[in-house]
């Protein structure tokens, strides 16, 4: 039996609406709409917006919300927040973006509730995206154990530092599956979510500005009940399915045959290294690899580990007026170990792994919610599915994206992303033919003295290609944000 590890990668908490100020209430309010002429609203105002995104035209929210930070300085600290979300052509009217309670205690940390979470290695502004969790999709409500940040092992003096977590959630979208979903298809209610991680650092900042990260992190979804055309599945959710969750086991005689035979539930995984590098004040350069699994021969390197992943580099420059950070990625999945798929049986003894089928699944559809790709957004999601079906078409593909941000003014930012894709479909359901897709953003975000806190921003996008059609749109966001003392001196 193949053993799985209990703690798998790491994702840190995101400072969602500004940075930390102690013993202050931070407050926002924005409106967002985008407009587009073609077949989609483009690629870029759609995709990595935590599913506040949409294929259909026109559409765009109203968000409002509050938080009282963690104080990470202090030895104790309390922290909650909350995010209220209207929309127009987005799936849910109305939707709680966010919800959450956190409490640190020295490197300790449990959080509850629906909170956005900032990938590990990835910028969220400039990325492609996270293989495994990126921030495509809406937060998924769960309670989340483990330590903040990476914590210094005792008698290393911080030149060794680990950071772990494990996660119990639920999947909200099982309405919006029943009204979406093509009548007669599959579809899930009530899904569970187990996720875990486990990363490690080598290296010390304060004395030497060379740091190793490795991590291996996983997501399972597992209970729930599972619609198929000729019935209804229960799966079970017995103490021992949610221990199964962590350390992936054969599913019992309560489960289908395919279960039993090889793992329980939904299992994706991925492993990471990130190297990060300071040669010269104010330079700074980031390498990081990540390598995305669904079973055991991606896992334990049968097949080669190096053919599928994403390859990225991450440069920020000295101060200057033009361009602050450059990031460049190069992401491939065409190989998913290969055409073949043979499980072994008594008339062919051979077991060949092949077919591995990323983020799709035979119960769970796919690696979704409310129709937004759990990973990364190059895996186009559901909800661009004119047939209604859950489930992702395009997995296998090859990306080259550059990223540029700079900041000209004080208050002044803009970002330009332009993606490269070639695209094969599945080895399952495969494309006619390659389809070569490319998209564009160019955004503009102003944030003066002139009216303190209020902000806007302004982009143009665009894709050209089969994939996703020919498509030209635009977005306008303004907003307003600050803050409230709670100290009792003020």
């Amino acid at each position: 039996m193949l053993w799985f590890p209990l703690f798998i990668g790491i994702v840190s908490p995101q400072k969602t609406l500004g940075s930390v100020v102690a013993d202050s209430l931070l407050y926002k309010a924005e409106t967002r709409a985008s407009f587009s002429g073609g077949e989609n609203t483009p690629f870029w105002l759609v995709s990595n917006l935590y599913g506040l995104g949409s294929p259909e035209f026109n559409n765009g929210y109203v968000k409002a919300g509050v938080e009282l930070p963690l104080q990470p300085e202090k030895r104790f600290s309390l922290g909650v927040g909350a995010d209220l979300v209207a929309g127009w052509r987005l799936p849910g009217a109305f939707r709680v973006q966010q919800l959450f309670a956190e409490l640190k205690y020295r490197r300790l940390w449990i959080s509850i509730g629906s909170r956005e979470f900032v990938s590990k290695y990835n910028d969220p502004h400039l990325s492609t995206g996270d293989l495994l969790f990126s921030n495509n999709f809406l937060p998924i409500p769960q309670i989340r154990v483990g330590t903040y940040g990476f914590a210094p092992v005792w008698g290393t003096k911080e030149w060794f530092s680990v950071n772990l977590y494990l996660a119990y959630g639920m999947f909200t979208d099982s309405k919006w599956q029943l009204s979406w979903v093509e009548k007669g298809t599959r579809r899930n209610s009530n899904v569970l979510l187990c996720s875990r991680g486990f990363s490690f650092r080598v290296g010390n900042e304060k004395v030497y500005p060379l740091t190793l990260d490795v991590g291996i992190e996983m997501g399972t979804q597992f209970g729930g009940s599972i619609y198929m055309p000729h019935g209804v599945i229960k799966m079970p959710t017995a103490f021992e399915d949610w221990v199964k969750a962590i350390i992936p086991l054969a599913g019992s005689e309560k489960t289908p045959v395919s279960d039993q035979t090889n793992v329980q539930g939904n299992m994706n995984g991925e492993y990471s290294i990130a190297l990060r590098w300071e040669p010269l004040k104010g330079l700074k350069i980031k390498g990081y690899w990540e390598h995305y699994f669904e079973d055991h021969s991606q896992m334990t390197f049968e097949y080669g580990i190096w053919k599928d992943g994403l390859y990225g580099v991450e440069v920020t420059l000295p101060r200057n007026p033009f361009v602050s950070r450059v990031v460049y990625e190069n992401v491939c999945t065409t190989d998913q170990t290969g055409a073949v798929n043979n499980n072994s049986t008594p008339q062919v003894p051979e077991q060949v792994s092949g077919r591995d089928n990323y983020y799709n699944h035979y119960l769970y559809s796919c690696w979704q919610t409310w129709g937004m790709t759990i990973g990364t957004p190059l895996a186009i999601s559901p909800l661009y599915n004119r047939d209604h079906r859950l489930a992702i078409y395009n997995t296998r593909f090859k990306a080259n994206h550059i990223a540029l941000e700079g900041d000209p003014l004080p208050g002044l930012r803009w970002r330009f992303l332009l993606t490269f894709t070639q695209n094969w479909g599945t080895y399952w359901f495969p494309l006619p033919r390659r389809m070569d897709n490319c998209s564009g953003l160019m955004e503009v975000a102003y944030k003066g003295k002139a009216l303190k806190g209020f902000f806007a921003k302004g982009a143009i996008a665009w894709d050209k290609g089969p994939l996703l059609g020919n498509n030209f749109g635009g977005m306008i966001s303004l907003g307003y944000e600050g803050g409230l003392s709670l100290k009792k001196n003020n």
